[in-house]
């Protein structure tokens, strides 16, 4: 998600970003009941997988502070991934990048490019560039 996708992100788009960006350590997203459930154990107050549904696909959208909080603690984001659009604008960026290093081929060539001087990267970073043009412009991968 780039930063003008993220401003101005409703607080559903937030929220679906959240479950499809972190995952469980075996790759495969939360289900709505786990995420209520640590939820109301978080907060005390109710919290259902239907309520977390409806705010996922805006169905609802006035949250409680303390429901914002108990997600942002969960998804272990700021919570002012959802009330700032600025700050939430970065964490969306940093999280779609740590879900690109969730790929293996990705995190392959990011592991290969520590070792490489600052004009390599460079290199490898204009490389990139290019090989995204073309792609872009021949409309495959």
């Amino acid at each position: 998600m780039s930063e003008s996708q993220a401003r101005g992100t409703t607080l559903a788009e937030k929220i679906d970003g959240l479950f499809r960006v972190v995952r469980r350590p075996n790759r495969e997203q939360y289900s709505h009941e786990e995420v209520a459930k640590a939820c109301r154990e978080a907060t005390g107050e109710t919290f259902s997988a239907t309520y977390l549904w409806q705010l996922r696909t805006g169905r609802r959208d006035n949250p409680t502070k303390r429901h914002l909080e108990a997600l942002a603690q969960f998804f272990q984001v700021p919570v002012a991934y959802f009330f700032d659009d600025e700050q939430g604008a970065t964490i969306a960026q940093e999280l779609e990048l740590l879900g690109a290093l969730r790929d293996a081929g990705v995190r392959s060539v990011a592991l290969r490019a520590v070792n490489l001087s600052p004009e390599g990267v460079g290199t490898v970073s204009d490389l990139i560039d290019v090989i995204a043009r073309r792609e872009s412009a021949g409309g495959g991968k």
